[in-house]
């Protein structure tokens, strides 16, 4: 820090306002959005960087420093905030065995022979849950971790580990725990994201943080969350002398403590701990970002109390992320089920977080050509807490002369037709909607309640039915009844009533309007809405295959890049037998005469939708508007003519209201269209 003396103070000034606001940046994406842009490892450089300096000049300190403060703000949107009874700190992180060894050597001149307890340091979300007389009352996040935090208790009530009762009855009992997601069910959860077109989680961390602020229980529910407990905040009708004997008596009451903690007396013992723990890591069914070294007794924290920010008596080592060289022998490309082609690394073998490690994701064509990755290089891959080692750099000074830059490509590596990038993203995606790589995704589309409305074809059958090769396209799902018997005895729909009911449900879509099969198809950017302009402009889907560009164009809210891909579709001649095929198996292709002539009483008109509705439901609605000629949008703005409100409309209500949309009731809306 001697040349920082010799700046001019303007200039240290200017550092630290601008270190200051990349960390505020970055504490908001982590704590309140659940999204964070750089590694933990790059976050904590930025975070000794600043201490750094602030310790140089403490004069420059200022009470709203990133230094100062704990956490995020609490998310008023994500439920009630409650106040915190006990304050939930962040801990003092150290970054190596010099720092752990000062901090056991200070405590143990001022202590008389304390204990030390090592555990492994989750990573997830923190949550307090209070009991009283022994009955689960408030879930809490950590909030700004002083003050209050967010009310979850809904939420929490559903992940399996929360004990909801206790054996013993407690007037009062806090204890604080990590909510965290296992890499089994964080991995399910991502499937599911890209089985439904959503953007996948970064980190098991993000979707667990994400999940437990969740409005609906049932979805937090759905995606397996878990629960260690790893402190006891406060207690009243019992004491307890140590961390350990707590420990203790919540597992006599049926909570599920910290999984791995040792008790230790010197430094020596402590730093054993840690590294045993740092080497268990690749092999734990969830992620952990460091060890915490804590001490045991109570009356010794106690002693010792805190600062505004961090306990005295704590201190979270984060392991360095783990990186070791090896040679790029080849890129994979495969097709996800939403056509996107990833590009995957595959080395030369090398052992990371004791694991061994031969392939690693390259994400996109941006990604590789930033690194300018190319075949042969000598990479450094690392691995940090993560499911997916990571390519972090090409050591350049190894590479070959005769390398050249790699590129993905314009053809999908499966079905072999063109893949474009899609506009404003760094995804190249196949565009064969019948590619087989996407198939599931795009039947599952087919049967869904906005396309041809198939009620009870779920993903299970869907699965299953391309499996066994019963669906190779969606003209097969209407060929489905010709093996009614064999699927029958193979149960693969059920028993004999469950197949049939399924089987009609099929045979009655085929009278489904135009646009509901139009949808369906799955062409990249046509959703419900181009689907419904594009029928009442042309009334047929044979009338549409030989629609010009100019003609295209001309239906309201068809851009170029939806008219390309339109156009691209229909000239494919492997569509062109498919649709062919669904017109012979007797699929409208054309709409009712009385349906075109519907009074559209609405024409012109954005309607978004939200709330409870007294008597129907959003999607009756949502049709009852696109039958009489409006368009329903699923999100406020300008352009929104209309907002629907039911009960517990919330944000897009108070945003309509802000800039002075219509605001309808149910009847006001029957009465507009009647």
């Amino acid at each position: 820090m001697n040349d920082l003396k010799n700046k001019d103070i303007k200039e240290i000034k200017k550092q630290l306002t601008e270190l200051r606001k990349q960390i505020r940046h970055h504490n908001a994406l982590y704590y309140e959005n659940d999204d964070p842009e750089i590694s933990d490892y790059e976050y904590d450089r930025l975070m000794l960087q600043l201490k750094a300096i602030e310790s140089e000049f403490p004069e420059l300190i200022t009470k709203n420093s990133p230094t100062q403060v704990v956490g995020g703000k609490a998310k008023r949107e994500a439920g009630v905030l409650v106040k915190h009874d006990v304050p939930m700190l962040s801990l003092q992180d150290v970054f190596s065995k010099v720092e752990v060894d000062e901090f056991v050597e200070h405590l143990q001149s001022v202590l008389d022979a304390p204990e030390f307890v090592v555990e492994e340091k989750i990573d997830g979300l923190s949550l307090a849950l209070r009991y009283e007389n022994g009955v689960l009352v408030r879930a809490i996040t950590r909030g700004d971790g002083i003050l209050q935090g967010e009310d979850v208790t809904e939420n929490a009530r559903v992940i399996e580990d929360v004990r909801e009762e206790l054996v013993e009855k407690l007037p009062y009992f806090e204890i604080r725990g990590e909510v965290y997601m296992e890499k089994q069910a964080f991995e399910a959860v991502n499937e599911r994201q890209e089985l439904l077109g959503l953007k996948p989680f970064a980190n098991p961390r993000n979707c667990a943080a994400g999940t437990l602020r969740q409005l609906d229980s049932r979805v937090t529910k759905e995606r397996r969350l878990s629960l260690f407990i790893f402190n006891l905040q406060k207690a009243e009708g019992k004491v307890f002398e140590t961390h350990t004997s707590a420990y203790e008596f919540m597992k006599a009451q049926g909570i599920k403590v910290i999984h791995s903690y040792t008790v230790c007396h010197n430094a020596e013992e402590v730093w054993q701990a840690i590294q045993r723990i740092g080497e268990s890591r690749g092999n734990l069914p969830y992620d952990i970002d460091g060890a915490v070294v804590k001490l045991n007794r109570l009356a010794d924290r106690e002693k010792l109390g805190a600062t505004s920010k961090v306990p005295r008596w704590a201190i979270a080592y984060k392991y360095p992320p783990e990186e070791k060289e090896t040679i790029l022998r080849s890129i994979e490309l495969s097709v996800g089920r939403t056509g996107r082609i990833t590009p995957t690394a595959v080395f030369d073998p090398i052992r990371l977080c004791g694991t061994t490690v031969e392939r690693a994701t390259l994400h996109n064509q941006d990604f590789i050509d930033e690194l300018d990755i190319r075949l042969g290089d000598t990479i450094l891959v690392y691995k940090s807490g993560e499911i997916i080692p990571k390519v972090k750099a090409v050591v350049k000074e190894k590479r070959t002369s005769s390398s050249v830059p790699y590129q993905i490509g314009t053809q999908c590596p499966v079905c072999g037709h063109p893949a474009e990038r899609e506009e404003n993203t760094a995804d190249i995606k196949c565009t064969n909607p019948n590619c087989p790589a996407q198939m599931e995704n795009h039947i599952l589309n087919f049967v869904s309640r906005n396309a041809m409305d198939i009620k009870g074809f779920g993903l299970a059958y869907v699965h299953e039915l391309i499996e066994q090769g019963y669906v190779k396209n969606i003209a097969d799902i209407y060929r489905l009844k010709e093996s009614r018997d064999d699927l029958i005895a193979r149960g693969l729909l059920g028993k004999e009533k469950n197949t049939d009911k399924l089987l009609a449900a099929i045979e009655a879509s085929k009278e489904n309007d135009p646009q509901q099969l139009l949808t369906g198809l799955g062409i990249s950017g046509i959703g419900r809405a181009a689907a419904r302009d594009m029928i009442q402009a042309f009334h047929s889907i044979d009338a549409l295959r030989s629609a010009s560009e100019e003609e295209l164009l001309a239906v309201p809210d068809l851009g170029e890049i939806s008219v390309h891909h339109i156009r691209a579709f229909f000239a494919d001649e492997q569509n062109r037998r498919l649709l062919d095929e669904l017109k012979a198996l007797g699929l409208r292709m054309e709409r009712e005469i009385a349906l075109a002539n519907e009074p559209q009483s609405l024409a012109g008109k954005t309607f978004v939708i939200t709330g409870t509705l007294p008597t129907m439901g959003r999607q009756e609605a949502a049709e009852l508007i696109e039958k009489h000629g409006g368009r329903v949008s699923g999100s406020v703005s300008k352009k929104t003519d209309f907002l629907l409100a039911g009960e517990a409309a919330g944000s897009k209500l108070r945003k309509a209201q802000e800039l002075g949309i219509s605001i309808l009731s149910e009847e006001d809306f029957r009465n507009m269209i009647s």
